[in-house]
């Protein structure tokens, strides 16, 4: 049992790690979202460009997405390390999923846009388009790398697992007419 401890906190941490490439991922390829600034009688105020646009709902697609593949890749490199398994790897994939989510939602915020909108409208100037902060507003998002990891992981354990010994196979000695085995 200290074994599969010790190699499901491996597996935590390389997968949680691996939250760092998924950041930078997410915020190299998801959609801007446009924000213009306006002057009015209270001081600032930021609307939508493009009040019927999509990309807000677009970067919540984009990290669901990309955890989607991670999810995939790590269930795959976990279950080609070590094909038997066991509870406390499967866990600790799990809990390194969502780790590593956490991880890349802070890391692409980090690496977005600045997160006050209203002084970057100051900054760029009334009228002027700018982009919106990354941000993760569907949080169910982040359990997204986890769930896939899991369903991959009992995938290929079902398809390509070592398998149990059949219980009724072992005894093949021939029987008489009454399920006696014969000597």
């Amino acid at each position: 049992m200290k074994v599969e401890v010790r190699e499901a906190a491996v597996v935590t941490v390389a997968v949680a790690v691996a939250g760092v490439l998924l950041g930078v991922l997410w915020w190299w390829l998801a959609p801007r979202v446009p924000l213009v600034g306006d002057v009015v009688e209270g001081g600032w105020a930021v609307y939508f460009k493009d009040t019927e646009g999509e990309q807000a709902v677009g970067v919540d697609g984009t990290f669901a997405l990309l955890a989607l593949g991670f999810g995939a890749v790590s269930a795959l490199a976990v279950f080609l390390v070590r094909r038997r398994g066991g509870v406390p790897l499967v866990v600790g994939m799990a809990v390194g999923g969502f780790l590593g989510s956490l991880l890349a939602w802070r890391v692409g915020v980090w690496l977005g846009p600045a997160q006050d909108v209203i002084a970057h409208a100051k900054d760029v100037g009334k009228g002027v388009t700018f982009s919106a902060p990354l941000e993760l507003d569907a949080k169910g998002a982040l359990l997204v790398w986890s769930i896939a990891a899991l369903v991959v992981h009992l995938g290929l354990t079902a398809l390509f697992g070592p398998r149990d010994p059949d219980p009724y196979e072992q005894d093949r000695r021939p029987r008489d007419g009454y399920g006696t085995p014969q000597a």
